[in-house]
């Protein structure tokens, strides 16, 4: 059976489904990276529905869902907001979050949101795009690296009370494929 993957655009009502999904994939990824306590500490700050409400009503943020056979599956979302000092391009598009339920990894779905991703950057005339990816989250950089990323730099994320560092990735939005 052909499974249908349709992106769309957040609504405030995706703010619940945007929250578990966010937990479900982040947990599904960083399990066993930091103690259970850092893990659910930032998780409880990050993904309420509250903040995410905030996020879909920030005009400098840009979500979309995918959905497979009706069924949310994964999510980008981008930013507008002020690049870090490395990145080259003052103006550029930031990939905040694309996350994949691990189920649906092997369809493919982060290629299609990593395209939307470039092509939202290039119609809305940003020259560059940049992102944020932990350091050891190897499967992500071979990702990034696929789709043209150079590291530029790193930052440090806080987990809970575990200093984790995050690279810095951007590459030009010229060719956005």
């Amino acid at each position: 059976m052909l499974e249908e993957i349709i992106i769309r655009s957040a609504r405030l009502e995706d703010a619940a489904m945007l929250r578990e999904l966010g937990e479900i994939t982040f947990r599904a990824t960083f399990t066993g990276t930091t103690s259970d306590e850092n893990l659910e500490s930032y998780l409880t700050e990050a993904f309420t529905c509250e903040k995410l409400v905030q996020e879909i009503n920030d005009p400098l943020a840009i979500f979309f869902i995918a959905e497979c056979d009706g069924k949310a599956v994964a999510y980008l979302k981008l930013n507008r907001g002020q690049p870090p000092d490395c990145v080259s391009d003052k103006e550029a598009l930031e990939i905040e979050r694309l996350y994949v339920h691990e189920e649906f990894i092997a369809k493919k779905i982060g290629a299609q949101l990593m395209q939307k991703a470039l092509t939202f950057g290039a119609e809305n005339n940003h020259q560059t795009i940049f992102l944020g990816v932990w350091e050891h989250n190897e499967r992500a950089k071979v990702f990034y690296y696929k789709w043209g990323f150079k590291r530029i730099g790193e930052h440090v994320f806080q987990m809970g009370d575990d200093p984790q560092i995050d690279w810095w990735m951007e590459r030009s939005l010229e060719n956005n494929n």
